[in-house]
């Protein structure tokens, strides 16, 4: 690709149970994956993908995983059969430079937080896959860097997605409220979007705000957003879609160089809820 630059996005994914409902959010997922150019390949930088290192995924036919437990067996049967691009993921260790970033040949695969929003973005499952893993180690001003260090490929055709959620604190759930928000995760989730829409590169300094704590208990999710910012590096975020789930999940969505308009989607209603007889949740991972 030359002379076009590819979008990019933040998509706040939720839960899993979103790969097989039809709300405002998938479709607001739809709509930007109807709107983008026909990416080369997609790079995913997911919150399922929290580990030790930073790593690439490389092999040429990445498996689907199902990396939770407690949800129906319609779930599991999920398949997303995209292939793998090693060429990418060379490409990927090559730009991040003097950052190391191992070749993953048979470990990882495409998680929940990859799937559960392609399936709907890119139903056909025919473009070239591949996760960057988010290293648990590093502060918030790596990540940053290392998404803007992500910028020229863009400039080859790739799609370059984050998946997590800006609020997200699964201890905190309250089945009573599937389409709101508690007001400390209103306000975090409006000083973000405003961040965003502003000076996208401040959201590494939101862990000062009152309410991050609450928010953001575990970094995991909200990681894929500070790439997304460093793609930016000071360009503006569209919304793609904002609202709430559960009381304490964001499903707050943002653009890179694209505006869609959702104002047509036939998708209603709340984001999937999580199942009701789920163990107690000790751990926000």
């Amino acid at each position: 690709m030359t002379g076009q630059r590819m979008p990019a996005a933040f998509l706040g994914h939720g839960n899993p149970m979103n790969a097989l409902t039809r709300n405002r959010y998938t479709e607001a997922w739809r709509t930007f994956g109807e709107s983008v150019p026909r990416p080369r390949a997609i790079l995913v930088v997911s919150a399922h993908w929290y580990t030790n290192a930073t790593a690439v995924t490389a092999m040429p036919r990445p498996r689907t995983i199902h990396d939770f437990y407690g949800f129906p067996q319609e779930l599991f049967d999920v398949e997303y059969p995209a292939p793998g691009s090693p060429e990418l993921a060379e490409q990927v260790a090559d730009v991040c430079k003097p950052t190391w970033v191992g070749q993953d040949i048979d470990s990882w695969g495409i998680d929940h937080g990859t799937w559960s929003v392609l399936l709907h973005a890119f139903p056909d499952a025919q473009i070239p896959v591949v996760q960057l893993s988010l290293n648990a180690f590093k502060d918030f001003d790596h990540h940053l860097e290392l998404g803007r260090k992500l910028a020229p490929l863009r400039d080859e055709g790739i799609l370059i997605v984050g998946s997590g959620n800006v609020v997200h604190n699964l201890r905190a759930v309250d089945y009573r409220q599937p389409e709101s928000g508690y007001d400390w995760a209103l306000r975090f989730d409006d000083v973000a979007r405003e961040t965003l829409e502003n000076s996208p590169n401040e959201v590494a300094a939101l862990d000062g705000h009152p309410d991050f704590a609450r928010a953001v208990p575990t970094p995991d999710h909200y990681l894929p957003l500070l790439y997304i910012a460093g793609l930016a590096d000071g360009e503006p975020l569209e919304q793609l879609v904002d609202g709430h789930a559960a009381g304490s999940i964001s499903m707050a969505a943002y653009t890179l160089g694209l505006k869609c308009d959702t104002s047509a989607t036939t998708g209603a209603g709340p984001a999937a809820e999580l199942p009701e007889d789920l163990q107690a949740i000790d751990s926000n991972l």
